[in-house]
């Protein structure tokens, strides 16, 4: 069979959209797998087996949401209905993320890891979406007793699962029925949505990688192993269930899957297709589950089983009974009690419990723990023994006689907790090696190894004493067979394969046969194939046959008698010299019968049947005697799921066996997915700071704002336009900044992650998951478009009423409007709970998951660098909306956290000076916190003006008492002081050379106020063109609407540049409060728009800016918060980033350059203009200095080295190769031909020599001409090169 082909396979089966499903059939592309034709169609991978079994619970969920949405909307359906498909939903689901935590997504953690662990955490946090449903439903079930009683078992088995750690339920006060049938409509829709999604993920990441990473059959056997871990009364309604969710077409696919899954022996697959082919069910089709569900319960047996006695009913320490005890004690014997068969259970699981005790003893007396790996499996299994048992009693034992089973849950709960801790002891101790030989951990394994005895004994005798009697005394011996047939069948195949046998061994030989005898007597006719192989393994328990290898004696014939299978057969087969297990299989005909290409399987260890087959009469076969059968070697083939062959001659049998080979469910601690208890609600932060907490913070507004989305939804159902325009502009708002969170995350923390080599595949199923909410955001926005015009729709006719006088021509259309209303409303509650559920949900498993990643793989430093990537690809217009939303949701503490941390990461930008002017001009509406932090950036600002003594501050009078010699020197020692950035020092130098002018300005401020308030004694009071013909307003730099009242000369100017052309100073911008409407003529508070009435809202610009005082009506302008500038460009993380080390804003393709910091803070080497708030273009050279785009044209006209550091500009290797060309052809003077020199390479900064030469010298090191000479040595040169 072809293997899948290797390398990047994976990216052709992943859609590039989030998808519902995958057709395996029609629509999915084939896998790079064999391209044989089977049974007609092309050969698909075993895999896509599992995409019908989705199919049919989104088919389930489907028509359970559909119900509730109809009971909320028209009232139609009942609730008892939708109780019973969701008790029966949830059962399948919750089996079928059982059996892919147990097998497939260990199987894929072995191949690809960091891709399982992430969908076992979403199978943990789905349970609680059935346990709110289940709360709703029990509260509103009436007169439902069985009903009643699966919804409780359910809630009660959900609050133990999740312990200590289960959220906190709110008790739910609903004002109406109407209230109560909404949020069950809400919450349907919730596990919908959220399940979809969650199957959407794994057809779309899990399936594929599964097949490109396995080949054909170890795909069948993963299928298989899928199967056989699903419990026996499930598979039983499972496969009759899936083959009434899909059309016929399908059916036969999944006939052909199985065909090529399920091993070539024929009782297995009679096993199987007899489930499958259970016509009684999928001939009734679709309109017939309900009633199955209505006979699905966990008991699963059917009415006539169920029918029982009614006593009184007295309380007990187990429980509530449903009938009388009475003292006296019935025959303690099988025949006429098949019910005490339990008592050989617990006395079989107290006797291996004791073995283990006793194990435990042992480790601890001789301090030898080598074999603690036998141990551990051998305590695993007897867990697992324990736990099925226990399953079995609260599923079928316990409904059976008694009515309140808490307790008793919370007892088996216990026992399972006890279990688990007693098994991570022992791993940790095998995880630790040597240093786990201590005195105080030998002493801790017997202390648990004899609580569990203790705890095991007394809950059996508590259940012999108070159990078992109302079992004997009310139900007849043959309902009390159907109970244990039923109980055993809890167990799946892959345990019941190592139990059987597990359990024979330690029975006597009349209580074996007894034990089979009960078996057969309660099984249906549909369930013989079954009952044969559940005997066939039974009998491994007993001796090994001495003459046939591998092989076991039979003792099935002391129980039963040889039969047909098929009354109907053709040609029927004796026992002849087949034991009782191979006649049963033998005389059944072949109900399954496959192709010659079948798939080849090395699983089982099952083997032609002994002796050939004989004519014989089936009468005469029943008549064999049991002694002549017993001798017959068990040929009942096992279900070769188990790989492991470590056999252990020391033990006996039933202990080798399930030692050897048994794997059981529970990942190992070591695995990456064992997932403790503890951990699930680990995600309290640390109080250690850490510079990626940040990101994090933002999941708390996230969730802040989206419960209140959620709580705010339900009262959109009384017609209000102000609730409803509120709600929309808090859900715009909401997805805006989500939308920048998750691009942050997807853009730059995910690939930071991958980009470690132990984490790759470790963020891909978050990005699935942003896709998927994305989806969601834009769902609700189409919702509440609709419900926006139908909202105006109502109000229009609200409007022709009033107008025409009358109200009973448009009363019919105000009720239907009203209904539709109405329904839009419930649909919008129902998807804002299933996005407060999401994001929820999301946000909790990558605190999970991928937070403390951060902390052992990144140190401080790349953290900080990863926060800056992210701040710097942020506009200043989403950090105007993102810091007071996200400061509202943190406490004091963490605001200062986070703001400490923002200044780290941008301590070499201009982000506070941006902070503190932005938040002056929003104080009034800024939150005290957020004030707080202001007020601590405007202080730290001030000390760092601060900070040096030997600044120079001269007051007015310092400046008219100095001479221009002494102005002079106090300009040269502010150039020569080291301590000041570039900036600092040109504006001190720039105010030094006018102090003279502006200190007479400011000499005369009544003059100046009284020449301020007659507007037209203000100079340049008239517009100005920047297209004189075309009456453009503007000037040569800018086109604009207004002109600036400049601040320090108080005159009219167009723009900074048209200022500082005709005065001898420069213009703070920022200092300009008024402007000039060139419409109008009128001065005014600066603004994006005219004031004056007559210009009604005359715009000045397509851009302004309220920091920068600056106006552009024809280019692309954004703000940059780091710059604190206004840059030219469509705005950071569109089309520009700012690198917080370098301080200066990039285009998005210098995502990875060369940093240097605070290097755009210097002069132009050219032209020597301050690069920082230069108009013109830069250009950033790959050395990581920085020039004008046009000084770097005309420079590398004549140069090709940087005029700072002299490195290479570009690529020089053509130019290098033509040097290399003239030099090889150029002959030197015979006297320089052997003389060298040292020279240093500018480019990778290595020293070496070179042959003479007066001009061009090559580098040895990089083949670089970009060199000098440092020593010419005239002696001869040892190398030449």
């Amino acid at each position: 069979m072809a293997t899948p082909l290797a390398g990047d396979g994976v990216l052709a089966l992943i859609p590039q959209e989030v998808v519902n499903s995958i057709d395996p059939v029609q629509s999915s592309p084939a896998p790079a797998v064999a391209t044989a034709t089977f049974g007609g169609l092309p050969e698909r991978s075993p895999i896509l087996i599992f995409v019908y079994f989705q199919k049919a619970i989104r088919s389930e969920l489907d028509r359970l949401h559909r119900g509730a949405v109809s009971l909320a909307t028209d009232g139609s359906g009942d609730v008892h209905s939708l109780a019973e498909r969701c008790v029966f939903l949830y059962d399948i689901y919750q089996h079928h993320c059982n059996a892919e935590d147990a097998v497939i997504f260990p199987a894929l953690d072995i191949r690809v890891k960091n891709v399982a662990r992430t969908y076992s955490i979403e199978h943990k946090g789905e349970s609680h979406l059935f346990y709110d449903v289940f709360v709703l439903l029990v509260s509103h079930v009436k007169n439902e007793d069985h009903i009643r009683r699966e919804l409780a078992l359910r809630i009660e088995s959900t609050k133990i699962s999740f312990g200590q750690h289960m959220p906190k339920e709110e008790k739910q006060v609903f004002v109406s029925e109407d209230h109560f049938r909404r949020e069950l409509a809400s919450c349907t829709g919730v596990i919908k949505t959220s399940l979809s999604q969650h199957m959407s993920k794994e057809e779309e990441q899990v399936f594929p990688l599964l097949m490109e990473k396995y080949s054909f059959e170890e795909q069948a056997d993963l299928v298989w192993e899928f199967l056989c871990t699903i419990p026996v009364n499930m598979m039983t309604k499972f496969f009759p269930w899936l083959s009434s969710c899909i059309s016929s077409d399908e059916h036969q696919h999944v006939l052909n899957y199985l065909k090529n899954i399920i091993p070539k022996e024929k009782i297995l697959k009679q096993v199987i297709f007899t489930w499958i082919e259970d016509r009684s069910m999928t001939n009734k089709g679709e309109m017939c589950v309900d009633d199955f569900h209505s006979h699905s319960s966990l008991s699963g047996w059917s009415d006539d089983y169920t029918e029982r006695h009614v006593y009184p009913s007295i309380l007990s320490k187990s429980g509530k009974r449903k009938h009388n005890d009475s003292d006296g004690q019935g025959p303690d014997h099988l025949e006429l009690y098949p019910i005490d068969e339990i008592l050989n259970w617990h006395n079989a699981i107290k006797e291996e419990l004791h073995d283990i005790a006793e194990d435990a003893r042992k480790i601890q007396n001789s301090g030898y723990f080598s074999d603690l790996s036998a141990f551990n499996r051998r305590l695993q299994f007897i867990a697992d023994v324990c736990i099925f048992h226990s399953y079995a009693e609260d599923q079928v034992i316990f409904p059976a006689v008694l009515d309140r089973m808490e307790p008793l849950l919370q007892e088996h709960a216990n026992e399972k907790l006890q279990f688990n801790k007693f098994r991570c002891l022992i791993e940790e101790v095998q995880s630790a090696g040597a240093i786990s030989s201590s005195v105080e951990f030998y002493s801790e394994l017997c202390s648990h190894a004899d609580q569990i005895m203790d705890t095991i004994q007394k809950h059996f005798h508590n259940e012999e004493a108070e159990v078992l009697p109302l079992v004997r005394m009310h139900f007849p011996p043959e309902k009390q067979r159907n109970l244990l047939f039923r109980s055993l069948c809890v167990m799946p195949l892959k345990l019941l394969e190592h139990v059987l046998p597990w359990f024979v061994a330690k029975l006597s030989d009349n209580d074996a046969s007894t034990f089979l005898q009960n078996m057969h007597l309660a099984a249906s006719s549909s369930e013989t194939a079954l009952v044969t192989l559940f005997s066939g393994w039974a009998c491994k328990g007993r001796n090994e046959d001495i003459n046939n290898a591998g092989k076991f004696v039979c003792f099935s014939s002391k129980a039963i008698s040889c039969f047909s299978l098929d009354d109907t057969a053709d040609t029927p087969e004796d026992c002849g010299d087949k034991c009782a297990c191979a006649c049963l299989l033998g005389c059944k005909k072949d109900v399954t019968s496959t192709e010659n290409n079948a798939r080849p399987v090395k699983r089982g260890n099952f083997s032609d049947v002994c002796g050939n087959s004989n004519d014989g009469n089936p009468s005469e076969s029943n008549g064999i005697e049991s002694a002549l059968c017993n001798k017959k070697s068990c040929c009942v083939p096992g279900l070769g799921v188990s790989n492991s062959n470590i056999g252990l001659s020391t033990l006996d049998a039933s202990k080798s066996l399930l030692i050897s080979s048994y794997n059981s469910h529970a990942p190992s601690i070591k695995s990456s997915l064992f997932i403790p208890d503890m951990e699930l609600n680990s995600c309290s932060k640390e109080n250690t700071l850490r510079p990626i907490d940040n990101i994090f913070q933002f999941h708390k507004a996230i969730c802040k704002d989206v419960k209140y989305l959620d709580d705010e939804s339900g009262n959109l159902i009384p017609y209000d336009e102000a609730v409803l325009r509120q709600f929309i502009g808090r859900f715009r708002l909401l997805w805006g900044l989500y939308r920048a969170h998750s691009n942050a995350e997807d853009d730059i923390v995910f690939p930071a992650l991958e980009s470690r080599e132990t984490l790759h595949n470790v963020s891909h199923s978050y990005t699935l998951d942003h896709k998927q909410e994305e989806k969601l955001f834009n769902d609700i926005s189409e919702l509440l478009s609709e419900l926006s015009q139908h909202h105006d729709a109502l109000g229009t006719i609200n409007c022709k009423d009033t107008a025409n006088g009358s109200e009973s021509g448009s009363s019919h259309q105000v009720i239907d409007c009203t209904r539709k209303h109405n329904e839009l409303v419930t649909k919008l509650q129902g998807m804002c709970k299933s996005l407060r559920v999401t994001l929820d949900n999301h946000v909790f498993r990558e605190e999970l998951e991928l937070w403390p990643l951060f902390d052992k793989h990144f140190s401080v430093e790349e953290q900080d660098k990863i926060v800056g990537r992210i701040i710097g690809t942020t506009g200043a217009e989403v950090l105007q909306s993102m810091l007071p939303w996200v400061t509202s949701a943190l406490s004091q503490e963490e605001q200062n956290k986070m703001m400490n941390t923002w200044k780290k990461a941008t301590k070499n930008t201009m982000f506070n000076e941006w902070l503190d002017e932005w938040w002056k001009d929003t104080s009034s509406s800024a939150t005290s916190a957020t004030e707080c932090s202001s007020l601590s950036k405007a202080t730290e600002c001030q000390e760092g003006l601060e900070q040096n003594d030997q600044m120079f501050k001269p007051g007015w009078k310092d400046i008219f008492r100095m001479n221009q010699s002494e102005l002079e020197s106090e300009i040269r020692k502010v150039s020569r002081d080291p301590t000041l950035d570039p900036r600092r020092k040109a504006y001190l130098m720039q105010n030094l050379m006018t102090s003279r002018w502006i200190a007479a300005q400011q000499k005369l401020p009544q003059a100046r106020t009284e020449e301020a308030s007659d507007e037209e004694s203000i100079p340049g009071c008239s517009p100005s063109f920047r297209d004189p013909e075309k009456q453009i307003l503007g000037c040569e730099h800018y086109k604009r609407n207004c002109k600036l009242v400049a601040a320090c000369c108080n005159r009219l100017f167009t723009c900074r540049f048209c200022h500082d052309k005709v005065s001898d100073h420069s213009m703070d911008r920022k200092a300009t409060s008024e402007m000039m409407c060139m419409r109008c003529l009128k001065v005014q508070p600066i603004g994006p728009t005219c004031k004056t009435p007559s210009c009604s809202g005359f715009s000045m610009a397509k851009y302004f800016c309220s920091i920068c005082k600056f106006f552009d009506d024809e280019r692309s302008v954004y703000h940059c918060p780091f710059c604190n500038l206004c840059r030219v460009g469509k705005g950071l993380g569109t089309d520009f980033f700012h690198c917080m080390t370098c301080n200066c804003c990039l285009g998005m393709k210098l995502k990875e350059h060369k940093c240097r910091e605070r290097g755009l803070e210097t002069n132009c080497p050219i032209c020597c203009d301050f690069l920082f708030t230069s108009s013109a273009a830069v250009r950033a050279l790959p050395c990581g200095h920085f020039m004008h785009s046009a000084c770097f044209q005309a420079y590398t006209c004549s140069h090709y080295t940087c005029p700072v550091c002299s490195k290479s500009l570009g690529d020089m290797a053509v130019y290098f190769g033509m040097l290399d060309a003239l030099l090889a052809a150029e002959e030197l003077p015979e006297e320089y031909r052997d003389r060298c020199q040292d020279i240093l390479c500018n480019d990778c900064g290595k020293k070496g020599t070179s042959p003479f030469h007066w001009l061009y010298h090559k580098c040895g090191f990089c083949g670089s001409y970009n060199t000098r000479v440092i020593k010419t040595d005239m002696s001869d040169c040892p190398t030449s090169h």
